[in-house]
């Protein structure tokens, strides 16, 4: 598991490219037939992915990493699928998963197992985790469930649909929230105007992107922006204090997951653009 420590804003300032890169970006997420992790100390956050392919793989950390015997003894997950269809058994219980399916996996589950229904078309399990001190029921929600939001403009490049699968009117959770944009054919803009939400972190996943193409992901106190170049199913950890908007070479999806003082999803501090900096 890759461990992930805070930076405080004034040290981010003085990072060079490498560095920027090594502190918030997930450049590999997904490799055929293993489990990927990277810890955060930012809410402690783990964000993984999982690619199975030859057979099952099974969602398990180094326990002197999270300090408990089975990966959601003191944790709660939600897993999307980017890829093919595939199934995750959570205790015994077999869930079908397509495209953009999200399960939510609560506190003290103790054995759960990904599987491809084609090795030819894997599934790819994209995975956020967060402590969690209360138990809520296993649920699945196919994006047609997920609760939309409409947003933006062809005028201003940014005309895309938000999907929240777990938020507080819909999968419960302890403290995760997460969800999913999609940007229209011809739009390239997110969360621009920009916010902070000092209250909780956050973090991006881009994926649905072609070789070729990238985000130029912004990041860092609004009048201190630094930027990231990230590439197909890539993940960016956003830290509270930190603005989150990218551009993209072409419209592209991506998934947040966001966790910290409370779940209000619109629990936020906008920043003039007249601000940015």
């Amino acid at each position: 598991m890759d461990i992930r420590h805070a930076s405080h804003p004034a040290e981010v300032k003085t990072f060079d490219t490498r560095r920027l890169r090594q502190e918030f970006l997930i450049e590999t997420l997904f490799v055929p037939d293993r489990l990927v992790l990277t810890y955060s100390h930012v809410d402690r956050f783990i964000v993984g992915g999982a690619v199975p392919v030859n057979g099952p793989v099974k969602l398990e950390a180094d326990p002197k990493t999270i300090g408990a015997a089975t990966f959601l003894e003191r944790r709660e997950a939600g897993i999307i699928n980017v890829g093919g269809k595939g199934t995750i058994t959570v205790d015994g219980t077999v869930y079908e998963m397509e495209n953009k399916d999200c399960l939510y996996v609560g506190l003290g589950v103790k054995d759960v197992t990904f599987a491809s229904a084609d090795p030819k078309n894997p599934a790819k399990f994209y995975l956020n985790s967060v402590p969690a001190h209360q138990t809520y029921p296993t649920v699945k929600a196919a994006i047609s469930e997920a609760m939309p939001q409409h947003l933006g403009s062809i005028t201003n490049s940014n005309e895309r649909t938000i999907y929240r699968y777990i938020h507080t009117g819909g999968i419960r959770s302890c403290q995760l929230v997460m969800g999913m944009t999609l940007l229209k054919p011809g739009n390239m803009w997110n969360t621009m105007p920009c916010h902070t939400h000092v209250r909780r972190s956050e973090v991006y996943f881009y994926f649905d992107m072609p070789e070729d193409g990238v985000v130029f992901h912004f990041m860092g106190e609004p009048r201190e922006t630094r930027h990231l170049v990230v590439r197909n199913e890539q993940a960016v950890i956003s830290p509270s204090w930190s603005i989150h908007s990218g551009v993209g070479t072409c419209n592209y999806t991506f998934i947040w997951g966001m966790a910290g003082e409370n779940q209000t999803f619109e629990d936020m501090d906008p920043v003039a653009m007249k601000d940015l900096l």
